[in-house]
């Protein structure tokens, strides 16, 4: 019988007062798919039980480790002293590709309609994806997928 410790999660996606049901379901399923775990904090602008979530995640939800938490005060409060929590923005100057991701790192992202309050992502090491193209922001569900596997391949090589 094997003593080994259950091994960490890849990473840590964390959704910041998160307000599309279907957003937070294609979440979910790329933290299922990656090993990642997905904590999101309150207030939401939808119910865990709402169908469009649940035609957003299907059957890949019991493949996730969901944590809840009232506010950005509980989760910080649950974070260990040597977590690494990097907040995604358009504010932000350095390219997510050149972070240095390690296993157990969190990436936060914010909102839909407003992104993450100034007064938290300037807390915090920012992020920002690409894109070139100008104009509007990548969809939150498409921005936390593009970052977290990114995240998964320096993190494990693929």
């Amino acid at each position: 019988m094997s003593s080994a410790l259950p091994r960490s999660p890849l990473l840590h996606v964390v959704l910041f007062e998160p307000e599309k049901a279907g957003n937070v379901g294609n979440v979910a399923r790329t933290c299922a798919v990656l090993g990642a775990e997905l904590h999101l904090i309150r207030p939401f602008g939808f119910h865990l039980h709402d169908r469009e979530f649940r035609r957003a995640v299907m059957d890949y939800m019991q493949g996730v480790t969901l944590r809840e938490y009232a506010g950005w005060t509980d989760f910080q409060a649950q974070l260990p002293d040597s977590a690494r929590v990097f907040a995604f923005s358009t504010h932000a100057t350095e390219l997510h590709t050149r972070a240095g991701f390690r296993r157990g790192d969190y990436l936060l992202f914010g909102p839909e309609s407003r992104g993450l309050p100034a007064w938290l992502r300037d807390a915090l090491p920012k992020l920002k994806l690409p894109q070139p193209g100008g104009g509007r922001s990548l969809n939150l569900s498409v921005a936390a997928g593009v970052a977290a596997f990114e995240a998964g391949r320096q993190i494990e090589g693929w």
